[in-house]
């Protein structure tokens, strides 16, 4: 597997999950390459105790959003894949429209083009049917949608078994080793 993963951090809530696969991929010596939407940096730093320029120097690489030039806007940049966690509905529809007006979009566009693993973790609740749509014309063209949603079998005692349930369901789709949660008929 390329070792060069792609993470996009939007302006949804659940920033969380984009800086913990940060630190784990850190830790599992993967190159990481980080977009953060404007909206992205704000909600850092509301939902954790991060300032958003500690999260981009997490990452091996940081690009600006605007920058649609950026290595990561072209195929011939080889990745693992790239997750956007968390996905706004905003990101996922431009991303399900081809709609590149920014590197975060330009970056899935190209991944999905290139028929590389996509993983969108939709953080929107209730959904109305045009989310919906969007889901599934992204599906359609090769998107791995993955909203945050708790399983409870592994009996979660804190938030933070929470959020690596939904990381390691992430890092299976990605093909990365790892023991976050307790799978299912595992003995304890």
């Amino acid at each position: 597997m390329n070792k060069r993963i792609i993470i996009g951090i939007a302006g949804a809530s659940g920033v969380i999950y984009g800086v913990r696969m940060l630190s784990l991929l850190k830790e599992q010596v993967f190159e990481t390459h980080l977009i953060i939407s404007e909206a992205g940096k704000k909600n850092i730093e509301i939902e954790t105790s991060y300032k958003a320029s500690e999260v981009a120097a997490m990452a091996d690489y940081t690009y600006d959003n605007r920058d649609v030039g950026a290595a990561l806007a072209s195929g011939s940049f080889l990745t693992g894949g790239m997750v956007v966690a968390p996905c706004t509905i905003k990101t996922l529809s431009g991303i399900a429209n081809s709609y590149t007006n920014n590197l975060l979009v330009r970056a899935a566009d190209v991944t999905l083009k290139e028929k590389r693993k996509l993983v969108l973790v939709v953080r929107e609740t209730p959904l109305h049917k045009g989310h919906l749509r969007l889901m599934t014309m992204a599906a359609d063209m090769g998107a791995h949608i993955l909203p945050p949603v708790p399983s409870f079998y592994n009996q979660p005692k804190t938030i933070d078994d929470i959020i690596n349930q939904t990381i390691g369901k992430i890092f299976d789709y990605l093909g990365i080793e790892h023991n976050l949660f307790k799978r299912w008929g595992e003995n304890p």
